[in-house]
């Protein structure tokens, strides 16, 4: 079994894929610049950016899962384009050194403004500095592994909710408005539409994708459903038992928020069932 190097290992996302990959018994091990999320799990501290043996220190992998990316819910945060080329330097290091397979998480707001399903061939005009820099990434690497003949798989995010204590969604908003004693929560019409999926999922999808090395590219993480933010919302404060009442209309809707975007999920599918055959 090919040994995986997971880098953003204890973040919102990467916490629950290494314990998901720790069930499945995979060979891998974790690294962050802090690892307290992952007690019994095989891990390094370290600064991915600046320093120069985490390759021989991550014990000489094949594969490179690259979940790491500052405040990735502020979407015009400075750091995005500042740290891009970072990002960029790392993982071609990596490839330099060995790595055959790379496996990085993207984002559905790469493809900007659109109305309808997204699938691998969507163009994309991203409309925020965290979009620019993951899209920018994505080209690049397209171009870089191609030529290094590295395969290439590039998840597609989409929206996540579940463990919302650490994330920082409108999902986490909400947990901590009715943690603060509040009834009611200022939010926008609802009537967006969007591709809704849970940690645990995710989680499960990721892994799934990085096992294979089959079907590759970009590849959507999703569940395939758009269902409006209002819907998700309210069947969310009722699934959680949240004492709080929907403010809406107190703030607009995002300018490059989609009216409906969801993903195309033909090839998490594929992948989801060839795993489990």
């Amino acid at each position: 079994m090919s040994k995986i190097l997971v880098t953003g290992a204890n973040g919102y996302i990467g916490a629950h894929v290494v314990k998901e990959m720790y069930k499945q018994h995979l060979n891998f091990i974790a690294t962050d610049y802090d690892t307290w999320h992952l007690k019994g799990i095989q891990s390094f501290q370290c600064n991915l950016f600046n320093e120069e043996n985490i390759y021989e220190n991550a014990g000489n992998p094949e594969v490179l899962l690259h979940l790491a990316w500052r405040n990735g819910f502020v979407h015009n945060d400075i750091n995005h384009m500042k740290e891009l080329s970072f990002h960029y330097t790392f993982i071609t290091n990596m490839i330099e050194k060995g790595i055959k397979h790379i496996c990085v998480m993207g984002s559905m707001h790469e493809i900007g403004y659109y109305e309808g399903v997204i699938d691998e061939s969507t163009p994309t005009h991203p409309m925020s500095q965290y979009a620019v820099a993951k899209n920018a990434l994505r080209q690049s690497l397209e171009i870089y592994c191609k030529e290094k003949g590295v395969i290439f798989q590039w998840i597609r995010g989409f929206y996540i909710y579940g463990d919302d204590t650490f994330g920082n969604s409108i999902f986490a908003k909400l947990q901590q408005a009715n943690k603060d004693g509040k009834t009611t929560f200022p939010f926008t019409t609802g009537k967006n539409k969007y591709d809704f999926i849970s940690i645990d999922d995710l989680a499960k999808q990721i892994v799934a994708v990085v096992k294979q090395d089959k079907i590759n590219g970009i590849i959507n993480c999703c569940s395939g459903k758009p269902v409006s933010l209002a819907d998700q919302v309210e069947w969310y404060i009722k699934e959680y038992n949240l004492n709080l009442v929907l403010k809406y209309g107190a703030f607009p809707d995002r300018e490059y928020d989609s009216p409906a975007i969801w993903g195309d999920n033909t090839k998490i599918t594929k992948i989801l069932g060839e795993s489990h055959d």
